[in-house]
């Protein structure tokens, strides 16, 4: 299982900003996962999104988030 998720939504341009920041963060192994289709996943992350997740502890970084932001979750 990856250590990270990032919850998005299928055509989402901020999603795609997102993607764009971990890259250059260099998150280590994460997993996308796509709301649309998920009731229980909308109604918890449907203004939120993208939201980065640490599978591991819970811990959550809503969007908007930088390489600094991203670097600093990932040291928690």
């Amino acid at each position: 299982m990856p250590a990270y998720l990032l919850y998005q939504r299928d055509d989402c341009h901020l999603c795609d900003l997102a993607l764009d920041v971990l890259a250059a963060a260099r998150l280590p192994d994460f997993e996308t996962c796509y709301i649309d289709a998920d009731a229980a996943l909308e109604a918890r992350y449907g203004l939120r999104v993208p939201v980065l997740r640490d599978a591991e502890d819970g811990r959550e970084l809503d969007w908007p988030f930088d390489v600094a932001l991203v670097q600093a979750f990932l040291r928690k």
